[in-house]
């Protein structure tokens, strides 16, 4: 596919726009809470289209829609759908806990309810995490698509995403990121908007999409599903999806930059509510890619590519560019951020250098991001291997290593308070080799189950140390900020109406 001048012209203008604005208003972060957490000043607009942004990434226009191109079809659709629910919950119950502990990280959190040894794990493992797996993976996906549109080659489309995200990331920090996300989120929603319609129109309307494809609009699948069987929908989902959405730096740290909880909670449900789109705009495309290109498609993960390269007429093609390149680039940026905060934060300041002056944790911050994006460049074309089973897939085998720890640490220590101290730290070391030896021996269980079975293994070790160590008093966390206690009826009724749409849709695909 040839670009000509007038797609070129809008790839360019999008790409100095995003960066200008990002730059421009991110151009006085001085101390840590500027450059980390924007000086905890974003307004919910901001928040909503800055999670949009950082979560849909090529991670779900590759990976997601390679998904339901293959055997899961719309089924795909729950892991987004329950994440609007998990994140909706997440503002009501734990995000009042998140603001008035005044952290900034979550692994921070972990030190105020356990000790500095859960929290050390847990800065540790994720760090691995965002740069190894997740900004890798998005990296490789992002490279794959503009190599299968646009004939790029892997490793300069790799190099060339990654330089854009860490220019921007590397100057402004958080407050950077999250103008960038506004603007990336927008081109994001149009560009789906845009292959929603043209795919719609080459297959003939919705009527004959839903006819062809009926065997692939159900949103729970046979219990021997490999992937989604609906014994996983119970409780299997639900891990990766509150760990995702509530524990996860980078989704999260948005909203610990919330100017109030009203503006956080509200930004959360802003976000919920334009995941909905999510099965139009991803999801379908994907189904519609394999009714119409099935036999033209080496890998269901070139489904998404491989319907604008056929579909997306001249003139139209830079903004697809640009907003593919978007996704990307918002979501690597949110990866490199969070990395860089928890890694100065938690680890640097933490062990390293705890009387660092402010300039020093900045100055850190940013060579911390640089020196991940490249190992992450350098990772990511290895990622079309085979052996990994699809982008998607090793996302989730990865995480399933480390997610059912982290939610039972702080599941357990919410709700259980004479939890002993070392429990948090052994509910994340036991995770990892629980999850392991079940998909070493176990490996035709769906990873899904796999962590359902992780989750209750660590629940009861944290149980057994409960009983036997229990802690002499209530651990009572600090108040460091004050924040408003009353729901806001504004947010609850919004989270109510957002729910409620979720659950037409479950109705009308069940």
């Amino acid at each position: 596919m040839g670009l000509g001048i007038f797609d070129i012209a809008v790839f360019a203008a999008f790409i100095v726009v995003v960066i200008g604005v990002s730059m421009f208003k991110s151009r006085k972060e001085t101390t840590s809470e500027d450059y980390f957490l924007a000086g905890r000043g974003l307004l919910w607009p901001l928040i909503g289209l800055s999670i949009v942004a950082a979560n849909l990434s090529t991670e779900q226009f590759v990976g997601m829609a390679g998904q339901s191109a293959g055997s899961a079809g719309l089924a795909v659709t729950n892991y987004q759908l329950s994440g609007a629910v998990a994140i909706i919950i997440v503002a009501f119950v734990f995000l009042p806990r998140f603001l008035s502990a005044g952290i900034y990280t979550m692994p921070e959190y972990l030190e105020y309810r356990y000790n500095t040894w859960a929290r050390g794990i847990m800065a540790a493992y994720t760090v691995v995490i965002y740069v190894l797996v997740t900004s890798a993976t998005v990296l490789y996906s992002g490279g794959l698509t503009l190599h299968t549109i646009f004939n790029m080659p892997l490793e300069q489309a790799v190099w060339l995403i990654g330089a854009i995200a860490a220019l921007y990331t590397i100057w402004g920090g958080l407050k950077a990121v999250a103008w960038a996300d506004l603007i990336q989120g927008a081109g994001l929603l149009l560009g789906g908007c845009i292959t929603l319609f043209l795919g719609l129109k080459a297959v003939g309307g919705w009527d004959a999409f839903a006819e062809y494809n009926a065997d692939k609009l159900h949103m729970v699948l046979p219990a021997d599903h490999p992937y989604l069987p609906w014994t996983a929908l119970l409780l299997g989902i639900w891990i990766p999806n509150f760990y995702y959405c509530g524990l996860n730096q980078f989704i999260v740290q948005r909203t610990l930059a919330a100017k109030t909880l009203r503006h956080g909670q509200l930004g959360i449900i802003f976000a919920a509510a334009l995941w909905v789109l999510v099965p139009f705009f991803v999801v379908m495309p994907g189904i519609i890619a394999h009714q119409l290109y099935a036999g033209d498609m080496s890998s269901p993960d070139q489904a998404y590519p491989t319907l604008i390269r056929n579909l997306i007429p001249a003139g139209v093609r830079g903004l697809m560019l640009a907003a593919i390149a978007g996704a990307v680039i918002s979501s690597l940026a949110s990866m490199l951020n969070s990395a860089s905060t928890i890694f100065t934060m938690d680890l640097y300041r933490r062990y390293l250098r705890p009387e660092a002056s402010q300039r020093t944790l900045v100055f850190t911050g940013r060579g911390a991001t640089l020196v991940f994006v490249v190992v992450a460049c350098l990772i990511a074309p290895f990622l079309g291997n085979e052996r990994f089973g699809g982008i998607f897939n090793y996302i989730q085998e990865f995480q399933g290593y480390i997610s059912p720890g982290i939610l039972a640490a702080f599941v357990f220590g919410f709700i259980v308070k004479r939890a002993p101290r070392a429990a948090g730290a052994a509910a994340l070391l036991v995770s990892a080799p629980i999850y392991g030896f079940l998909q070493w021996q176990f490996n035709d269980i769906a990873y899904l189950n796999r962590m359902a079975i992780t989750l209750f293994a660590v629940f009861a070790v944290m149980g057994i140390m409960t009983l036997i160590w229990p802690n002499p008093r209530p651990v009572v966390l600090p108040v460091r900020m004050e924040i408003e206690q009353r729901v806001d009826p504004v947010a609850a009724a919004a989270a109510v109406v957002v729910l409620v749409c979720i659950g037409v849709f479950y109705a009308v695909f069940w």
